[in-house]
């Protein structure tokens, strides 16, 4: 075999699930994040292993001709999207055949494939962004915004990003120009030194009111009533319903709390989805993109059908939205959320909806289902990206129950739990892609 050089050039022949470019070296697979099919680029290996190798995209030496003019400023150098080079038709049917190829893979088969469904919102669709402090190159001036593409600890400033509307980036703007100002000192990842790491910001799409949470350590005490009343004076285009400050002194690279504090107003926005109103706190899971969750629960609730008398258990239940968009048509919904203060917005927004049929427990699905008495006719199933438990698939599937519908955010962590349910006498027999996230590798 031909000795492999540290740069080199190929053809990226597919792209698959998320975001890998593959080509082939010198009769070795090559794997490149970022690397579109129908390139042709330059690389340098990362690490070469006996069946493959592992490579940093250097250039793009010839675009794919599907390529188009991307509408963001910022798409070069932001880690954020990735695929606005591709027209949304173009993204639709990337993430279709990649999710596809994953089934095939897989060995699951004999389903009914209903397409992919596209985001009722292209543009301007998120509805929460976590910002980063930093420096977009060592001891540059303060940044706030994305990492930058390929990168791990330069920061990109992004007052122009495509996937928020106007009162995300005047936030970001109004942030930053105040911390420059002060010459306040972001949080170094590597030192564990400084004080600003980052700005959380939610913004109910249907309701309109938003949600500010700077997170910093606590080296220094902040004072920040002229910070407060610089933000309760933007013009926004929606309201203001309350700023927190959070501190974390923790030493992962997460927006986590040891302590939150209100500067002002109230600690929660409420949301509107499918007649019903969800209040959502600092730390509690709500789908990123409002139009596209009511979309995606309208799926979810055609495949469950017919709920009439039925009891219903929603399994990683987050704020209890799927629990409580089925509860109006159930006998009862149990649903099971490991996030103590996201059970307890539940159990709030049941209250809020006027619903008495649910009840939510806090707890680890693998241990808190052992405390349920009651034997579900229907399950679902919405996990974090990495899926569902091997021991609690083997728990989920001894209850017997004719009926789970599996909502996932990461299909490849999907198609292994599918296959561990076929393991336990269960068949795939319908599977339908909701585009929530327009730009990015995610569907």
């Amino acid at each position: 075999m031909k000795k492999t050089q540290k740069e080199f050039e190929l053809k990226i022949d597919k792209t698959e699930f998320p975001n890998k470019g593959i080509g082939q070296y010198n009769d070795k697979k090559v794997v490149v994040k970022g690397a579109l099919d129908g390139q042709t680029v330059r690389v340098r290996v990362k690490k070469n292993r006996k069946s493959k190798i592992d490579a940093n995209l250097l250039e793009v030496i010839e675009k794919d001709g599907r390529e188009i003019e991307a509408k963001c400023v910022h798409f070069s150098d932001c880690g954020g999207c990735t695929y606005q080079n591709l027209s949304y038709n173009d993204q639709l049917d990337m993430k279709k055949n990649q999710v596809l190829d994953l089934f095939d893979k897989a060995d699951i088969d004999g389903f009914e494939f209903e397409g992919i469904e596209e985001s009722p919102k292209v543009w301007e669709y998120r509805n929460k962004m976590e910002f980063t402090f930093g420096d977009e190159y060592k001891d540059g001036p303060l940044a706030l915004g994305m990492h930058q593409k390929g990168k791990f600890y330069e920061i990109l400033t992004v007052p122009h990003c495509e996937i928020v509307d106007d009162d995300f980036t005047n936030i970001l703007t109004t942030v930053l120009e105040y911390f420059r100002e002060k010459q306040t000192p972001f949080y170094h990842k590597r030192s564990h030194i400084g004080v600003l790491r980052h700005l959380v910001i939610r913004k109910a799409e249907f309701s309109g009111e938003i949600l500010i949470n700077l997170v910093t350590s606590t080296q220094e005490n902040l004072v920040l009533d002229e910070l407060v009343e610089r933000l309760e004076n933007i013009d926004y285009i929606g309201k203001l319903k309350g700023i927190l400050l959070t501190l974390n002194d923790g030493l992962g690279d997460v927006v986590q709390s040891d302590k939150t504090i209100t500067l002002f107003g109230e600690d929660y926005i409420t949301e509107k989805l499918l007649g019903l109103k969800f209040n959502i706190s600092p730390f509690s899971f709500f789908q990123t993109n409002s139009s596209g969750a009511e979309r995606l629960y309208e799926i979810a609730r055609s495949y469950v059908g017919d709920t009439q008398d039925k009891t219903i258990f929603d399994l990683y239940c987050g704020t209890g939205t799927i629990a409580q968009i089925m509860a109006p048509v159930a006998k009862k919904v149990i649903g099971i959320e490991i996030v103590e203060e996201a059970v307890e917005k539940a159990r709030d927004n049941a209250k809020l909806n006027n619903l008495h049929n649910c009840e939510f427990i806090a707890g680890d699905v693998l241990k808190a289902i052992d405390s349920v008495d009651e034997k579900p006719d229907l399950i679902i199933l919405d996990p974090p990206r990495v899926g569902v438990h091997k021991n609690a698939i083997e728990k989920i599937a001894a209850f017997d129950s004719k009926t789970i519908v599996y909502v996932s955010c990461n299909p490849k962590s999907l198609v292994e739990d599918l296959r561990a349910f076929e393991g336990y006498g269960y068949s795939v027999k319908k599977v339908k892609c909701m585009d929530m996230f327009p730009h990015t590798p995610h569907v």
